[in-house]
């Protein structure tokens, strides 16, 4: 049989366990619910920039991994090292994850590739999902049959965390790093950085290092010594 693509690695840390649904709780049991399916699903989930659309496609590629099925995930926002070859038998897959679908919106290539992937994955009965900013009937596609098949999939928004449900969020990230995030440290890093959790959660990754090296924990003036560092090094 042809070799199948192994697509690009995702963290071991993104997980549905790490995931705070917060107003999201509707389109987390949907995700979910794929590992029970046995017939072709294709999911659409779009958001705003950092909602947290990567991580849940990463998270369900690797609950498919811990069941023993195959999964792909491809971020084309980082298509400069992927080509639309790379999708080649990929139907043969349980679960194919296309991140940042939108940004090939108007290449013909890549507008081809998903097309035939859709197709051939719809006739494995497998699951194909996507992820972007816009709804799927939004991107300027050159295709019309990719756009019409893209839409006629099941489209679920993810939407923005409030202030405390951001809160929540990264002190969740910090725990399952095995960090204690104490409140007066969480609030510290809301205000001082961007309310971003994807900067947030890799400044944590970041302070988990230098936290282990240092054997300090996550107070305050430890987070600005290291912080400090960090920007000056630049």
């Amino acid at each position: 049989m042809k070799q199948l693509p192994l697509g690009v690695r995702w963290p071991d840390h993104s997980a549905f366990a790490n995931f705070l649904a917060g107003p999201n709780s509707l389109v987390v049991e949907e995700l979910l619910a794929l590992g029970t399916r046995n017939q072709a699903a294709v999911l659409w989930i779009w958001g705003q920039p950092a909602s947290g659309k990567s991580h849940l496609l990463q998270a369900v590629c690797s609950e498919a991994g811990s069941t023993g099925r195959r999964a792909a995930y491809f971020p084309l926002a980082e298509r400069a090292q992927l080509t639309p070859a790379a999708l080649g038998g990929c139907e043969h897959l349980d679960v194919v994850c296309i991140d940042d679908a939108d940004r090939v919106a108007g290449d013909q290539a890549w507008e081809h590739a998903l097309f035939s992937l859709y197709n051939a994955v719809l006739e494995q009965q497998h699951h194909l999902l996507f992820a972007a900013q816009s709804p799927p009937a939004v991107p300027a596609w050159k295709l019309p049959d990719l756009r019409s098949r893209l839409s006629a999939g099941l489209v679920l928004q993810i939407r923005a965390l409030n202030e405390d449900q951001q809160v929540a969020a990264l002190k969740l990230h910090a725990s399952v790093r095995g960090l204690e995030l104490p409140e007066e440290t969480a609030s510290y890093l809301m205000k001082r950085m961007p309310r971003n959790l994807r900067t947030l959660c890799t400044l944590l990754d970041t302070l988990d290092v230098a936290a282990l090296a240092a054997q300090r924990r996550l107070t305050v003036p430890f987070i600005r010594q290291v912080i400090d560092e960090r920007n000056g090094s630049r």
